[in-house]
């Protein structure tokens, strides 16, 4: 307030400056004028806010908006002028401003034209204050659109992640269940204890690399049960990348390529190799395993691969990235994303 109050001063000496010139007010004169009331007017334009927010531009037709603003700008200026003469009328009580209020009457058309155009510069300045708060209000809400969109699409693909898996599990299961009672038995309730662990983190936006790798070792048991020596896994996870976060579920579907897509269709199976280490302010997990070079073009639909790109791009935007190579029988996925810590970047 004391700013906005401030910023008349300006005014007030320029109309003392139009009230001493060429008449029969003095500089004094024009000063206990002048200030006076532009402090007070300072205040009667502050209902211009009222006004602009209930005859907004957009509301009715453009005549009636103007007849409204016009209507008002007018009584407003009569109104300060009249209260004007009142306060020239009380300082002629002191006898150095006998005869101030006749004085004042020779110069009221100058003041009624002044009250008009600060009380339109007054209309003009809320009008752009209101719309440059709509144009905020409208960013925010487009904004917390766009994460609401961004919400549910991770939750989207977050849920075909469990339906996957769960067909690809329960065929498993089926296959076993008449050659070997025993590990279809076993793959149950390795498959329910897995069932109930990513549920408890599912919820989660993120999980620290730890516990994605013990989830992911919860599933690599179940499907060690279905091929036997056939399946072997390695582990190089650097111990300085362990709490940094990711999306839960993240490394389940590219395992589960590499198991079905590589090993599975190998007469003597494979080894599916994880590694997890910093590559500066990244963490970087590797995935290889072999494949058939002669079904290299028959991998699938590619949903899990497309899943990880889709959810590392809505969490992340472009500062993670998915990278495929194959070569020499070995497929490999490497996932660059950064490493965070508790909310913080390392």
């Amino acid at each position: 307030m004391s700013l906005y109050l401030a910023a008349w001063l300006p005014i007030a000496a320029l109309l003392t400056a139009i009230l001493a010139r060429g008449t029969d007010l003095s500089l004094l004169d024009g000063l206990v004028i002048a200030v006076p009331m532009c402090l007070l007017y300072a205040f009667m334009c502050l209902a211009a806010w009222y006004i602009c927010r209930t005859s907004p531009f957009s509301a009715g037709s453009l005549m009636t908006l103007v007849g409204t603003l016009s209507t008002v700008t007018l009584v407003v200026s009569v109104v300060w002028v009249l209260l004007g003469r009142s306060w020239t009328a009380t300082l002629e009580l002191i006898p150095m401003f006998a005869g101030l209020t006749g004085r004042y009457t020779s110069q009221i058309a100058v003041l009624f034209l002044s009250g008009v155009l600060l009380f339109l510069l007054a209309i003009a300045v809320h009008y752009l204050l209101l719309m440059l708060e709509e144009s905020r209000a409208a960013e925010k809400h487009a904004l917390e659109l766009q994460v609401f969109a961004r919400e549910a699409e991770l939750r989207a693909l977050r849920a075909q992640i469990d339906p996957h898996f769960l067909f690809n599990s329960l065929n498993s299961i089926s296959a076993l269940t008449v050659p070997d009672p025993s590990s279809a038995r076993r793959m149950c309730l390795l498959l329910a204890d897995f069932m109930r662990t990513s549920l408890s983190v599912g919820s989660r936006d993120q999980i620290s690399f730890s516990e994605e790798i013990a989830l992911t070792e919860n599933f690599l048991n179940i499907e060690k049960v279905r091929f036997g020596e056939r399946l072997s896994v390695e582990y190089r996870i650097d111990p300085s990348c362990r709490d940094c976060k990711v999306p839960p579920l993240l490394i389940q579907p590219l395992v589960e390529n590499a198991i079905t897509h590589g090993v599975a269709p190998l007469i003597d199976g494979g080894t599916v190799s994880i590694e997890g280490r910093l590559s500066g302010e990244l963490l970087e997990i590797v995935l290889k395993n072999p494949y058939d070079t002669e079904l290299a073009g028959k991998r699938g639909t590619g949903l899990g691969l497309r899943n990880v790109r889709e959810r590392l791009k809505n969490m992340f935007a472009d500062n993670a990235q998915v990278q495929i190579s194959q070569s020499g029988g070995m497929f490999r996925v490497t996932l660059q994303l950064p490493c965070v810590r508790n909310g913080v970047h390392r």
